[in-house]
């Protein structure tokens, strides 16, 4: 009887040990899915499209530069200092109704009366006299900002030949509709407020696109579907009927 008993006893010991080890590979293996799974979802997240195509961060897309961190506020103390500047000086000129000339020149006395008085009251108050950086435009500087320049006349020069040749019906009925909107939005605003305006945007709306990216995103591509769908039903109803467009896209 005793060994009956003890042989029972072994095989239930023997049970327990299976159904232990049962366990743990079963929670390795649905851990092991977990992991898995995670790092398939990170990777479609790094896979995930942007908008317009975009697979770069937006702070190379932007150059990558001293430009870009002051775009994306990566000092929010500069970015906040160049931001305040600017509008200060929209107050000015669009507020108080000063004039450009008149600021030039009053900044001017104010920079020249500074640095003359420090000159001459330095050995007295014991400072060193402001230094001046030497600022010298090199030859080779102004010919690069100049054949930067020139191509860029050119190129707009090109597009304006474009646009008036009548070849192209599409690019001409974009421009016109451009150059239509720009005028009602400068017939309701002053250039300065319209640059401010500009200006405010481009530096505030990288920053906020970079940190609300993913739902920017998700929300831009459908608008692009929606537009693509209105564009080819116009194109179905209209501009596919005007004979100069038809006979281009027969070619």
């Amino acid at each position: 009887m005793m060994s009956e008993g003890e042989e029972h006893g072994s095989l239930l010991e023997k049970i327990n040990e299976k159904i232990h080890e049962y366990k743990k590979s079963s929670s390795s293996s649905s851990s092991s899915d977990s992991d898995d799974d995670k790092k398939h979802h990170h990777k479609s997240k790094s896979k995930k499209t942007r908008l317009f195509g975009r697979t770069n961060p937006l702070h190379h897309v932007l150059g990558g530069g001293k430009a870009a961190d002051l775009v994306l506020w990566r000092d929010k103390q500069t970015s906040g200092s160049i931001l305040a500047g600017v509008t200060v000086i929209w107050l000015l000129f669009e507020g108080i109704g000063y004039h450009l000339l008149t600021f030039f020149c009053h900044s001017l006395i104010v920079f020249l009366t500074v640095c003359f008085v420090w000159s001459n009251a330095a050995s007295f108050i014991n400072r060193g006299p402001p230094k001046f950086p030497d600022v010298i435009l090199s030859e080779v500087q102004c010919l690069k900002i100049a054949h930067l320049l020139r191509k860029e006349i050119n190129e707009a020069f090109l597009t304006l030949r474009h646009v008036a040749s009548g070849k192209d019906l599409k690019t001409y009925l974009m421009t016109i509709g451009g150059l239509w909107f720009i005028s009602i939005i400068g017939s309701c605003f002053s250039f300065l407020t319209l640059s401010y305006t500009i200006f405010l945007m481009a530096y505030t709306l990288p920053m906020l696109y970079e940190k609300y990216e993913d739902e920017v995103d998700v929300v831009g591509e459908k608008a692009l579907v929606e537009i693509k769908k209105q564009y080819a039903v116009l194109d179905h109803k209209l501009l596919s009927k005007i004979p100069m467009l038809s006979e281009k896209k027969e070619h």
